[in-house]
């Protein structure tokens, strides 16, 4: 394998992740100075506003005030996804996969920045037409990877040598 075009494809990675983790933060921050202790920010009236929430827990307020628990979580997801990122066969074919992953370090990385800088995760995506739970960008970047990660999975690697790069006997 080209060492030269894995060091490149990781550097790309790398550098897309920086960006979505950037402009999860600077969402978070928008969020912060023009909602917090504010009412919500109405854009489809009675369908979906923006709405300042400190999230201590995870999704649906599940495991409040365990912070640790969600940074070490983070920090194990960050691990392996770049360890089989980098493992990864460089191929078009692959490239799909390489989004998934970098989709998914972003949203871990940018809710890890806010537990470890806040103690909680900035949300204000509040879609209260069917009472959803608060979310944000990061969130976002996770359910997309998952979501396109299961559908590729599903759909689009579906042969027998797909993911033998991964040497799992």
């Amino acid at each position: 394998m080209d060492n030269s075009k894995r060091i490149r494809s990781c550097f790309t990675g790398a550098v897309c992740s920086l960006i979505l983790i950037l402009a999860d933060q600077l969402t978070k921050w928008l969020a912060v100075v023009n909602l917090k202790d504010k009412g919500p920010f109405i854009i489809i009236d009675g369908v979906f506003q923006l709405r300042y929430l400190e999230n201590r827990g995870a999704a649906f307020g599940m495991l409040q005030n365990r912070q640790f628990i969600f940074v070490a979580g983070a920090a194990v997801i960050f691990l392996i996804v770049v360890f089989l990122y980098a493992k990864m066969p460089q191929d078009k074919r692959y490239l799909p996969l390489r989004i998934c992953a970098v989709l998914l370090c972003s949203g871990a990385i940018g809710n890890m920045i806010d537990r470890l800088r806040l103690d909680y995760v900035v949300d204000f995506f509040y879609f209260n037409l069917i009472d959803f739970p608060i979310f944000n960008v990061a969130d976002c970047y996770v359910v997309a990877a998952c979501f396109f990660f299961v559908l590729l999975i599903l759909f689009y690697y579906k042969e027998d040598d797909d993911f033998a790069w991964l040497n799992i006997t």
